[in-house]
């Protein structure tokens, strides 16, 4: 009789063990990061040079681009619609800060400014 409530104990402290443990894993777990950068299309064939460019630097800083907003973009709410739209999925909200503030994303300011002008480019955190 004994080994049974033995064996039970055992079962439940490790029952609680382990859900202190995931929950301290979730809490570790930082929430992704998006980037959105509204532009417009000053030089098109610098354009096709800087992209590439650009997309590299991201990766290599652990940036993923979703998108460039190739496709039809539509407003809302709030006013018209950017002419064009760049997003960059990041592991976390420190991770991009750091990209662009980084040398790469300096070293890029003189294709950036004769293929686009930046109206506006903000980072977002996503938390579930």
């Amino acid at each position: 009789m004994r080994t049974q409530y033995t064996v039970t104990l055992a079962m439940l402290a490790g029952f609680g063990l382990g859900a202190v443990a995931v929950q301290g894993l979730h809490a570790q777990a930082r929430p992704k990061a998006y980037t959105v950068s509204e532009l417009e299309t000053l030089d098109a064939a610098a354009l096709a040079a800087y992209v590439p460019a650009v997309q590299a630097a991201q990766r290599a800083a652990g940036g993923n681009a979703l998108g460039t907003g190739g496709g039809k973009i539509v407003a809302m709410e709030g006013g018209p619609a950017p002419r064009r739209v760049a997003i960059t999925e990041w592991n976390s909200l420190e991770q991009a800060e750091a990209f662009f503030k980084s040398k790469a994303w300096n070293d890029l300011a003189p294709q950036r400014d004769k293929s686009t002008k930046t109206i506006r480019r903000y980072a977002v955190e996503v938390v579930n």
